[in-house]
């Protein structure tokens, strides 16, 4: 009798945190409840087996939880790897990287052969739900020539893109059937004929405005946006548009595209915008979840009252 008594009380104690845990989600799930999610996914994240295993379980949570995830990747490690294979050197101006047309060759079969297949596998263990696409698809993402400043002078970075225009047609459509979009970050072009390589975070900031989503999440390898780095580590948790505008030109160049995505997220018509830290599993759910939150949350500007 005592036995079985004590090993109920036990079930009791083990299940009661998991029970809190789900009630604290609660208000969270109604808030988000049929809204779009933007999560570029990159970083450690997607080289790391447990963090994209992880990653997987946390988009698919989403999914089954009511939201409409969509997801956008670049693959900056895998490129460069990609390219040394090949012999191509990596050569990076402005911050970008210089696409020769033999390289842009590569950057689309290992962005849409090899980042994007992998994601959607994972992601279809859990069930039919993943489909990959490029900007390409159905004019997804149609981009011009980006020929950066540079003292002074506009130069060109050969096969690197501007997003000129977005069509979230098929999309919405593998939404409305319940899918899971998995985008990879090249566009058609307006003008040559030819495809882009494009910024995968400004690639995600504007399918996020597009769509009219209610959250953009990017992943990245920091804590999120630093109060005073190198002085501090101090991450500011939430901030408005116009706070963030003031702070860009002082940023590092690796968390400058992050943090003008979110700016041109949440001026485009996006509710928050989230920089989060890809190197702890299950990070999303933390985020959309919990009370605490992890990360920077930016905010529209007149949103500064309003409920996380």
């Amino acid at each position: 009798m005592s036995d079985s008594s004590t090993s109920g009380t036990t079930r009791k104690h083990t299940a009661l945190p998991k029970a809190q845990i789900l009630i604290e989600a609660l208000p969270w799930l109604t808030r988000h409840n049929g809204k779009i999610v933007v999560i570029k996914f990159g970083g450690n994240a997607m080289v790391n087996e447990e963090l994209k295993s992880a990653f997987a379980q946390d988009v698919v949570f989403l999914r089954q939880a009511g939201l409409k995830p969509v997801v956008v990747h670049g693959g900056g490690p895998q490129i460069s790897a990609a390219l040394d294979r090949h012999g191509i050197v990596s050569e990076f101006r402005a911050g970008l990287r210089v696409t020769t047309e033999d390289a842009m060759d590569v950057v689309r079969m290992v962005l849409a052969g090899q980042v994007q297949r992998e994601l959607v596998g994972l992601l279809n263990r859990h069930g039919p739900l993943a489909v990959g696409l490029t900007g390409e698809d159905a004019h997804t993402i149609t981009a011009t020539r980006h020929r950066p400043e540079i003292d002074g002078e506009r130069v060109d970075i050969g096969r690197v893109g501007e997003i000129t225009a977005i069509d979230t047609g098929a999309i919405e459509a593998l939404l409305a059937d319940g899918r899971i979009p998995v985008v990879s970050s090249i566009a058609r072009s307006e003008d040559d004929g030819h495809v882009y390589n494009v910024n995968a975070d400004t690639a995600a900031a504007a399918l996020a405005a597009a769509l009219g989503a209610e959250t953009l999440m990017v992943l990245t390898d920091v804590e999120g946006l630093y109060e005073d780095w190198p002085h501090s580590d101090e991450v500011i948790s939430r901030l408005t548009a116009s706070q963030l505008e003031k702070l860009l030109p002082e940023l590092s160049s690796g968390m400058v595209p992050k943090m003008e995505g979110c700016l041109h997220a949440v001026r485009g018509g996006v509710t928050t915008a989230r920089v989060i830290d890809g190197r702890v599993q299950h990070s999303i759910l933390l985020e959309i979840f919990t009370d605490e939150g992890i990360g920077t949350m930016v905010v529209p500007d007149e949103a500064e009252g309003e409920p996380s």
